[in-house]
Order: structure tokens, then sequence, then C-alpha cells
């Protein structure tokens, strides 16, 4: 090993949930156990150390209104990487973010491209907006422009009906999730409500977000065919104010959502006992601020998923099954510093103590 400006990590490096180390090295930018054997300019930070965590569910690039400038989506990124959140899963935005990329100091982003709603049956200004026959199409382009994710909105207000209902036919899921799976891409979907889920399942489908509408039917489904969910139950506390704010215009709707939100802990928790796996989303870009990763892990804890579960769904089994390293031999150095062991308590993930970004200390 030549000569390198090196990070020395001590104190308790928690590579899996059970796996401690009590040092690592970082060396251009990447992990290893092997103390160099020639090293200048060595920094040491100690403490109880994580991988970066990932907030599997989120939108850079996105506000309440649609799209936002590079300038909004940096603070974004920044809000979310000064938590400790590394790794991004964008499930859906209209920027384009590409540049984000190109920035060190940024967290990496896995891109759903933009969401593919049904027409005039989703939020104005985030998703395209088709009709069933189009959607296969759709699908295969943002399979293209993604990072190996679609984003599909599969249930929403009818406003006819004046209540959740499914966005698409059982035959347009099936081509579209085929096409999807063509593409080498996998597919997830905005559920709220139960009836859009069993079509969505059956046909193939890889995750669900919110899931809210999980059922003792349905739960056996998604363990069945390994279906993982993102509950984002950050945002689905926000299901109350939604129904005060629609309820003159949408009695049922209003209804169905307080019941939603009433049960939600109930449906994480029959979730987790049954096997889904569950990982960590905040849904933050749309209403809520972005870097609240330690929220959403505290969350599942009151929904009653054991704190070391819980704090794997945003960590090691998180980056597993996105497909990037933990804290492995030569993995890139993202990894965040605590004062506590946060298997004990997952508030200590409010309070990084550093947070180091390819081998640099940035937060």
């Amino acid at each position: 090993m030549t000569d390198a400006a090196v990070l020395h990590i001590k104190g308790r490096v928690l590579v899996g949930p059970e796996e401690v180390r009590d040092e690592l090295w970082v060396v251009d930018g990447r992990v290893t156990y092997e103390r160099p054997a020639h090293a200048r300019d060595v920094a040491t930070v100690s403490g109880w150390v994580l991988p970066g965590l990932v907030d599997a569910h989120c939108h850079v690039g996105l506000d309440a209104h649609g799209a936002v400038d590079e300038a909004a989506s940096e603070k974004q990124a920044l809000a979310d990487r000064d938590a400790g959140a590394l790794l991004l899963r964008d499930a859906g935005s209209p920027a384009d973010t590409r540049w984000v990329d190109d920035r060190e100091d940024l967290p990496k982003i896995i891109r759903a491209g933009r969401h593919i709603a049904r027409t005039r049956r989703y939020i104005r200004n985030y998703a395209h907006e088709i009709e069933p026959g189009d959607l296969a199409a759709y699908v295969r382009r943002e399979a293209r422009r993604g990072d190996g994710w679609v984003k599909l909105v599969g249930d929403w207000i009818d406003r006819e009906v004046g209540d959740l209902t499914p966005c698409w036919p059982r035959w347009a899921i099936d081509e579209a999730i085929a096409a999807a799976h063509e593409e080498g891409a996998r597919v997830t979907a905005h559920c709220f409500s139960e009836d859009s889920l069993t079509d969505l399942v059956e046909a193939g489908i890889d995750c669900v977000e919110h899931a809210t509408g999980l059922t003792e039917e349905t739960i056996p489904l998604f363990a069945e065919r390994g279906v993982a969910i993102v509950p984002t139950l950050v945002n689905i506390a926000t299901f109350p104010n939604l129904a005060a704010g629609g309820e003159a215009k949408f009695p049922n709707w209003a209804a169905h959502m307080r019941r939603l939100h009433a049960r939600r802990y109930d449906t994480v928790r029959a979730a987790h006992d049954a096997g889904i796996q569950i990982f960590t989303g905040t849904d933050a870009g749309g209403s809520l601020p972005h870097g609240l990763v330690a929220d959403e892990v505290a969350e599942l804890v009151a929904a009653g998923i054991p704190a070391v579960d819980a704090l794997a769904a945003a960590t090691w089994r998180a980056r597993e099954w996105l497909g990037r390293p933990r804290l492995d031999e030569g993995a890139p150095a993202d990894l965040v510093v605590y004062e506590a062991d946060p298997r004990v308590d997952v508030r200590v993930l409010a309070a990084p103590r550093q947070v180091v970004l390819r081998g640099r200390v940035v937060g």
C-alpha cells in the first residue's frame, strides 16, 4: 500500500447487527481492516459506527408544487447527508438530478425516474399522467432513465367515487411490470388503499410504498411473493390533517384516511411479524423536509418493530436490498459515527457525531 492520507475509525464498528470490530481504516476513500504499513496525515475518529443510513423513499428535486431548481435540490441532499442518510432511493422526481452524481460531497441517489400516474389522478406537476394503453411504453422509458427502478401511482382519490380507488386495470399492470423487468428494472408503487394491492402483487411488483392498506388477506400474499414495503410512517402521520382539509368535499375519503392512520402501527407490525421486508423511507421532498431518516427509524420502533430490525431497515439490510455495499473491505467509506450504541436506543441516530462520505469527514 502506498503512502496516503488516512482516516482511522476506532471504537465499535457495526459491520452488521452482530458483527462488531474495534477499528477500520480509510485509505483513498475506501474501507480497509488492515492497518496501512505506510501512512501520513493520520486523523482519528472515535465512537459507534454505522454504514451510511438509507432513505429508501425520498424525492430530491421536488417540493409541494413540482420540480425545484438545482440550488433547492442541493439543500435537500445536504439535509439528508447531515442527518447521516448517505444513500437515497429517489422514488420519483420530475427534476433532472444527474448533476448530483458529480458531487463528491452529496449522497448517492438511486433514481426511479418520474412518477407514472393516471390522468388527473395524482398531485399536479409531479407525474407523467397517462391512460392504461400507454403504461407499458412509459414504464420502458422511465426504466431506461432511472437507476434500476420505476415508480407507479397505484391508487389515488377518484373524485367521482369520492374515495381512493385503483388507478390501473389488471391487464395494464401485467404489461407494465413485465416491461420493466425486461428492461432490468424493479417496480414500486404508491399505494394507500386496500383495493390496489392484490393485482400489483400478483403481477409481480417488487415493492410497495406506504402500504397502509395491507390486511390479513394481503399480508400473506406479500410474504409469499417476497414483496417489500417502505411504510413512510413520518408521512402517514400527516393523514389526519389531510383528512380534515378534504372532509367537506370528500367525506368518505377523509374517513378512510383516518382509518388507515389509526391502524398504521398495527399494519406495520403485522407485516414485520409475517416476514415481509421493511425498509425506511421518509417521503421527503413533497410536503415534508429532508433529513428525517432518524425519525422514521424511531417510528418503526414505536410500531413495535425491534430496535435492531428497525436499524437494519435503514442500514445493513437496506444496502443489500439496493445492491450497495455495507462497511465491506474495499467499499466506499460512507459511514456515520454516534456517541452511543444505536442498537440499544435508536434515538441516538438523531444526533450524528460525525458523517464520513467517500472517506472525507463532511458533517
